[in-house]
């Protein structure tokens, strides 16, 4: 599924319009009739005391009113009656929905809801945000045939709105074209929506909302379900704009799905279709029945030091879970004997001398001797900071035709070489994946971590293309950025998550999985998506996200 940004959702409402043909009033109908069918589906659930209720379960609700055209009929015989179920519900006239209307197509989508609720016998009232003579094109035709139907009108300012006599609000105020925090009439309507505790389906994103980062201003429609239309808005994937989206549809309008991929779009929701389709990954890992060891890769990580040695041995265990044949962990040769046997599978080497279980500049030569017998490199997890540390990680990147995983502390010495530090030492002829937490994707980047999140696919897809690496920037909703500038957001994964050493565990099976010949683009991806995959396996065993371990995750792999 494609991403969109509100330029290129423009782009392709106006092709599809203007080249295509279809008018922009049948597109504003369907989209209103989408949102309704939505607000219908609500207060089901609503009434079904918060039980959600699937698609079958609404046709089923509208074959419930069917017909016959005498006793003895036999069903589909003939005489049936079958009322439309998207717009069928018990008890209609228990609902009275308020419909916030603001001035745009927005507004419009609207006033089109507003029709097909009050058909299907629900009580609706209107709620102007600016005076309705200020409605232009298609959302002036659906304002004035809301008033030919009599449906009831009150414009902010000129009449008191209690929102106490509502049992739900459709949120039609902002679409993707606005800008910046609401003003005005606008703002109070949103204020007075969230205060009134009642229901909110936002159409197309939630108003006060910015439909490209995900930023939410002040104030901003915190809605139950978002009504998104034809193509996914990049701001209801991202936190903190995915809290305010509630639960989030998307549904098609008329506009053709082919039209996306010919308008920019380069970022995708990571689902099992996309990494098969897309990205041709076999995401049932099959293995052939001739294969041995060799078959899958050999992974060198250099990783771990005296106070952080778990961070080693997560990602080496992770490696060799995710697939690769062999894993080999080189360390410091004071810790050697502390970790002999925590994982009979996994090599040891030592890699740095001395008795301090610390890295040093010298151990270099060391990591690439060991790499040129390797198929792919990891470094950074536990590996702390050492003297001439950057350097040291220059030669990695530098002396190795081998993939390079960087993380945690390598990531920080690749920050200390500026902004444009992979680039001054040169594009690497083979794969490079990062995978920077915010706070060293801020560092790399040269600004503050909330200044990161507030355009997490921005700011990722351009270090990526600009660098020419793979960059996988970790959180909720992971984004994978590729040097062709084309993003990933991942769908799989919890809050529980949010432990020492998940980070660790992601740099072990992005790192077995390049071991066994995918690219860096599928690695990254399909690693991302198996990580939070296995995570969400852990917690059904464990019985709270509270519990999880990292360790719990490789277990579920």
């Amino acid at each position: 599924m494609f991403i969109v940004t509100a330029e290129q959702m423009r782009a392709v409402d106006e092709h599809t319009i203007h080249k295509l043909g279809i008018p922009a009033a049948s597109l504003m109908e369907n989209a209103g009739r989408a949102i309704a069918e939505e607000v219908i589906a609500l207060c089901r659930e609503e009434s079904a005391g918060g039980k959600v209720v699937e698609h079958k379960r609404r046709r089923e609700q509208g074959e419930a009113q069917r017909a016959h055209t005498g006793p003895g009929d036999r069903q589909g015989s003939g005489g049936d009656i079958i009322a439309d179920p998207a717009l069928v519900m018990a008890h209609p006239a228990d609902q009275h929905c308020y419909m916030l209307i603001g001035k745009g197509n927005n507004g419009g989508d609207g006033l089109v809801a507003a029709r097909h609720l009050l058909e299907a016998g629900l009580g609706v009232t209107l709620i102007y945000a600016d005076a309705p003579e200020s409605l232009r094109g298609e959302a002036a035709v659906q304002r004035d045939a809301a008033g030919q139907l009599g449906i009831p009108a009150l414009v902010h300012g000129r009449e008191a709105v209690d929102f106490s006599r509502c049992t739900g609000i459709v949120d039609a105020l902002l679409g993707t074209g606005s800008q910046g925090a609401p003003r005005g009439a606008y703002a109070a309507l949103i204020e007075a929506a969230n205060d009134s505790g009642k229901p909110v389906v936002s159409a197309d994103v939630p108003s006060g909302l910015n439909a490209d980062t995900g930023e939410v201003y002040e104030p901003c429609i915190q809605a139950r379900v978002t009504v998104c239309l034809a193509l996914l808005k990049r701001g209801l994937v991202q936190y903190p704009g995915a809290t305010a989206a509630g639960r989030i549809v998307v549904r098609a309008i008329g506009i053709p799905a082919r039209l996306a991929p010919e308008h920019g779009p380069t970022v995708r929701l990571l689902t099992e279709e996309v990494m098969r389709g897309a990205l041709n990954v076999d995401t049932d890992r099959l293995r052939a029945p001739d294969g041995h060891k060799g078959t899958y890769g050999h992974v060198l990580l250099a990783a771990g030091s005296l106070p952080m040695s778990g961070a080693g041995l997560l990602s080496a265990k992770a490696a060799l879970r995710a697939g690769c044949g062999l894993a080999t962990w080189a360390l410091p040769a004071a810790l050697l004997p502390h970790v002999i046997g925590s994982v009979p599978e996994l090599m040891l080497a030592a890699a740095a001398d001395g008795d301090s279980g610390e890295w040093n500049a010298a151990s270099a030569e060391a990591v690439l001797r060991l790499a040129e017998s390797r198929d792919v490199i990891a470094t950074g997890p536990g590996l702390g900071r050492f003297e001439g540390d950057t350097g040291w990680l220059r030669r990695l990147w530098q002396q190795t035709d081998r993939p390079l995983v960087i993380d945690a502390d390598a990531l920080n010495m690749l920050a200390d070489a500026g902004p444009s530090g992979p680039r001054d030492w040169g594009r690497r002829s083979a794969a490079t994946v990062l995978t920077p937490h915010p706070g060293e994707m801020g560092r790399l980047l040269g600004m503050p971590t909330p200044e990161v999140q507030r355009d997490r696919i921005g700011h990722a897809a351009r270090y990526a293309r600009e660098q020419g690496v793979t960059l996988v920037l970790k959180g909720a909703r992971t984004v994978i950025a590729t040097p062709s500038g084309e993003a990933y957001i991942n769908t799989t994964g919890h809050a529980g998550m949010a432990t020492g050493g998940a980070g660790d565990v992601l740099t072990g099976i992005i790192t077995g999985l390049l071991a066994q010949g995918l690219s860096a683009e599928q690695a990254a991806a399909f690693g991302v998506y198996l990580h939070g995959q296995a995570a969400e396996q852990a917690v059904l065993r464990r019985g709270n996200p509270a519990s999880l371990l990292a360790g719990d995750i490789i277990d579920a792999l």
